[in-house]
């Protein structure tokens, strides 16, 4: 796995945006919400979970780790993780913001 893989698998999401933020980690965005996030010093990419219980079941499952710096609900994907798993972890993180999002913004979103 690669950060370019996370940006493509990333892309592929209605409405994403890659964000440019000031510090050095890259974010990926939907609704002006972040959904992934990773650095250059984070071996994966931080994404939400629907709960503090899925993220704590998901790292006794050894699917990642406590994400740092972010809510307990977010965990960190290793790159090196089944690019199955990755895959499904970064498009369940986007839906749990997408569905997040105001009525207007998603309608917006859904007919760009």
């Amino acid at each position: 796995m690669s950060r370019a893989l996370v940006n493509t698998l990333c892309a592929t999401h209605a409405g994403a945006m890659a964000s440019d933020p000031t510090t050095e980690l890259d974010s990926w965005k939907v609704g002006g919400k972040m959904f992934a996030c990773f650095g250059d010093r984070i071996d994966g990419v931080c994404v939400k979970t629907d709960s503090v219980e899925t993220a704590q079941m998901l790292i006794d499952a050894g699917a990642g780790t406590k994400a740092p710096y972010f809510h307990k609900s977010w965990i960190l994907v290793a790159f090196d993780s089944d690019a199955d798993e990755l895959r499904h972890r970064i498009a369940v993180s986007y839906d749990i913001i997408y569905k997040g999002l105001p009525k207007k913004t998603r309608a917006a979103i859904s007919e760009a």
